[in-house]
């Protein structure tokens, strides 16, 4: 069996939670993360190996570049909820920071145009 094998039920999916990968904390601590907001490494982190877990890491390579919380999400392969909690922890160390937060300061676009973008996500 291969090493990545068993932590895979094909049936179940992963054999750890994503609560296991978060020490059962279902929000950042402070303010969350959008979907659309850019994040980016400002710094590495330290060379404390165990002080960050292996998802730590990738999320932090992740974000060598500024990228969007939701590629983030789909480049790391981990949950939505998990992404957020652990990007949580590197903002709070003062490795990761949000650079953007997706368009103009405040600015949102109509409920009018998100209905309609909602009307063709469900069409296809």
């Amino acid at each position: 069996m291969a090493s990545g094998e068993r932590w895979l039920d094909r049936d179940a999916g992963p054999l750890v939670r994503p609560y296991a990968r978060t020490r059962g904390r279902t929000r950042p601590d402070g303010e969350g993360f959008e979907l659309i907001a850019v994040v980016a490494a400002v710094r590495p982190p330290t060379d404390d190996r165990l002080r960050y877990s292996p998802d730590h890491l990738r999320i932090m390579r992740g974000c060598a570049r500024p990228v969007t919380v939701a590629d983030l999400v789909a480049d790391v392969g981990l949950p939505l909820g998990v992404v957020r909690v652990l990007l949580g922890d590197l903002r709070d160390e003062g490795l990761v920071a949000v650079v953007a937060a997706g368009g103009p300061a405040g600015v949102r676009p109509a409920a009018g145009v998100l209905r309609e973008v909602l009307n063709g996500l469900r069409a296809l």
